[in-house]
């Protein structure tokens, strides 16, 4: 990894709206040496990468804040905190959301009086009862509104004259412009009366237009923000998983330590009720655990010695002592928080029509605003004043808040849900692309069986014993790394079988391997092996039929050219596999198995599993290739394994699945991860990509359909600007309790 590039996911502070995310990435775009720019309005953060060679945070944060927003920088390396990056995330959230309701609660106190005085100064009998000339009502309601503007306003109008320094405009600008124009107009009619010519006609003032659209769209902003705290939950959930000490025994002593200065190595005891402080493995003890939160299974899973553990997983039962094996950022829990993070950060393809139509949004809106202004006090007979509300109804209703928040709210709360049911998803791209899925692939071993073949028939020829077979097999697979040779070398230790050391030893990956062992040349390996060593089998064909008849994979031994036996091995399908492949068969998917294994065995249990398509006898690359050839035909191919061999195919396919008991090379390089390893996984994520996808459209529907009714029916004269601010703030509120709704899906 390049040492000069570091990725960070920041907090910006100010973000509104769709073209608002627009802005902060044109901004970065034209920065040497920041690269993978990608801004969500719904996690109001910025993901990008530098070269700190060429740029710094402080240059970045310069740039951000010359656009009118506030980048929230890490805090310094040497500055010790307890807190992680993402509590002092979540800190900077709960203080915009206590700045934004203070400002609400002014603006709501000064704009109630205000609407009531006005709506009341339009009746003959308060006029009457009223001690106050208009004259003097009038100035009341310049002191009641001041402060609602230049306090619980202020955001408005400081971020929009940032931005107009820039020749540039946000939905700041429209609502700074909408009430800046309704307050000075309205100030300069009670002050100056002699500037406009004007008589002090009640039907001249709006103040309450200039508060009540504040104080409308303040309320929408707290709405909306509580609404965005509840789409991040799913980390929020995460984060609490963690207990602050963990209880560490150190010299025959129990003490409490701060989680964050724990090491590797460290040995922790864990008492029944208690969460699990870090990842590690069993020492001594057992104790069922609650690993719902990470795998989304709700069975207490055993737990005994030998036996991984997970930090942030609930002890039941029993009480047990664990070594720390991974501590702080290295944790599975942080693995999957910086997973979700960036998935939330990642942009759908759908998100790019949006933008596009964002970055020109604001500007075509001020100007049909402007020009609704000159039609009506030019051609269209209306006084300056009605002209002006029109302009101002226009300008407020076409507030692109929930524009912007439409696609990346719903992606927060799918990606949330998933991995609440134990399904990660890596990126927003896979989450679109799922729901096209035609075709599912299934690497054999490891992802439709169990992936611990076990050791189930030996055959001996040639005149070879069982034992003399076994010491020459053992002996050479103990330095591989492949399943069936670790299933060989345990079956040998149970027979007590002697191990010798290999003279030499060579492994060809998807073949099998060669060894010296006593003088001896060792081959062992599946048919294609067998071939390119010239070794003959054709006289077993019985006992090689016998065994891949009966799903068992026949491992083949030579011993100096001439064939010594036959090991069976057999690896049971997973209970999950049927009902899953089933479940996919049901929804019109076809399903695929490719293996390395030969054609009879992977038949066998294929049949087993209930999948008609079978590609075996497959090499690593040839894999990705079969995959590119069911591409070729048209299909949209998802592609589940779990081992190094797979990653190539994972990298072909359209959508690449890895199950969570699998290796990290594959999880790595696969889109979406099965964390209990479940195959009715895949069948959960195609199912919540569809309804992440159905909401975005949803979403994406009301976003547009208000302003596509709004802004014709305000530039009519149809629409009050005071009921143009509540239908802009209701459309944010919509979206995201529309997206809110998939919390509570079952898939």
């Amino acid at each position: 990894m390049n040492q000069k590039i570091k990725t960070y996911n920041l907090p910006v502070e100010g973000m509104t709206c769709a073209s608002c995310v627009s802005r902060v990435e044109k901004s970065l775009n034209k920065i040497e040496g920041v690269s993978d720019i990608s801004v969500n309005l719904a996690t109001e953060k910025v993901s990008f990468s530098i070269n700190k060679e060429k740029v710094s945070l402080s240059d970045i944060s310069r740039v951000i804040e010359d656009s009118g927003y506030r980048i929230i920088l890490p805090p310094a390396t040497d500055v010790k905190s307890t807190e992680t990056d993402e509590e002092i995330y979540l800190s900077h959230k709960d203080s915009y959301r206590a700045s934004l309701k203070k400002e609400f609660i002014i603006a709501l106190i000064f704009s109630v009086p205000v609407m009531v005085i006005s709506m009341l100064s339009m009746t003959d009998w308060f006029m009457q009862w009223s001690p106050l000339s208009m004259d003097g009502i009038n100035k009341i309601l310049f002191v009641l509104a001041t402060p609602v503007m230049f306090y619980s306003g202020r955001r408005f109008f400081s971020i929009a004259f940032r931005l107009a320094k820039k020749f540039t405009s946000d939905m700041n600008t429209l609502v700074a412009i909408g009430t800046g124009t309704a307050y000075t107009y309205s100030s300069i009619a009670v002050l100056f009366p002699e500037i406009l010519s004007i008589t002090f006609a009640h039907e001249h003032i709006y103040f309450d237009t200039a508060t009540t659209i504040i104080t409308l769209i303040l309320l929408g902003r707290l709405l909306e923000a509580g609404a965005k705290a509840k789409t991040s939950s799913a980390i929020q959930n995460l984060i609490g998983l963690q207990p602050k000490t963990a209880k560490v025994i150190k010299d025959g002593h129990e003490a409490d330590v701060p989680i964050n200065q724990l090491t590797e190595g460290d040995l922790i005891i864990v008492r029944p009720g208690e969460k699990i402080p870090v990842d590690g493995v069993v020492i001594s003890g057992s104790s069922y655990v609650d690993e719902s939160m990470i795998t989304g299974e709700s069975i207490p899973v055993l737990k005994t010695s030998g036996n991984k553990v997970t930090g942030g997983t609930i002890n039941k039962t029993g009480s047990f002592q664990f070594k720390a094996t991974a501590v702080g950022s290295e944790t599975l829990i942080s693995h999957i928080i910086r997973l979700i993070e960036k998935a939330q950060a990642s942009k759908a393809p759908i998100q790019n029509l949006v933008d596009k139509i964002a970055s020109v949004f604001v500007p075509i809106v001020i100007v049909i605003s402007a020009l609704t202004f000159v039609y009506w006090y030019l051609f269209g007979g209306l006084s300056f004043t009605s002209s002006m509300l029109n302009f101002i109804a226009v300008l407020v209703i076409a507030c692109p808040c929930a524009l912007g928040l439409a696609t990346p709210t719903a992606i927060m709360v799918g990606t949330g849900l998933g991995a609440s049911n134990g399904v990660l998803i890596k990126n927003a791209r896979s989450l679109q692309q799922a729901v096209k899925i035609s075709t599912v692939v299934l690497d054999k071993t490891g992802t439709i069986t169990e992936g611990t073949p076990q050791v189930v028939n030996v055959v001996t020829l040639n005149g070879f014993d069982e034992k003399e077979l076994l010491s020459f097999a053992a002996s050479a697979e103990k330095l591989s790394e492949h399943p069936y040779a670790d299933a060989i070398v345990k079956y040998a230790k149970q027979k007590s079988i002697h191990f010798e050391d290999p003279e030499s030893f060579n492994s060809e990956t998807g073949l099998g391997l060669k060894a010296v062992i006593k003088d001896k040349v060792v081959v062992i390996g599946n048919d294609k092996m067998m071939i390119n060593n010239s070794i003959q089998v054709s006289f077993a064909e019985k006992e090689i039929h016998q065994l891949t008849s009966q799903a068992v994979t026949p491992i083949y031994i030579s011993v100096d050219g001439k064939l010594a036996g036959l090991i069976g091995i057999a690896d049971k399908i997973k209970s999950s596999a049927k009902e899953a492949i089933n479940k996919l068969k049901s929804q019109n998917i076809n399903v695929v198995m490719l293996t390395g294994d030969n054609e009879i065995t992977a038949k066998a249990i294929a049949q087993q599993a209930g999948i008609d398509t079978v590609i075996a006898n497959l090499l690593p690359h040839q894999k990705a290739e079969a995959v590119k050839k069911l591409q070729s035909e048209g299909k949209i191919v998802a592609m589940v394994g779990d081992g190094i061999n797979d990653a190539p195919a994972l990298a072909q396919a359209d959508v690449s699945i890895a199950p969570g008991t699998g290796t990290d090379i594959a999880m790595e390089t696969a889109d979406i991860t099965l964390m209990s390893g479940d195959l009715t996984g895949i069948v959960k994520a195609i199912r919540l990509s569809k309804k992440t996808i159905t909401a975005i459209k949803q979403n994406l529907f009301w976003a547009f359909i208000y302003n596509v009714i709004g802004i014709p029916v305000a530039a009519l004269g149809l629409l009050n600007p005071m009921f143009a601010a509540a239908a802009m703030a209701l459309s944010s509120v919509s979206v995201v309790s529309n997206s809110l709704r998939l919390k509570g899906s079952r898939i």
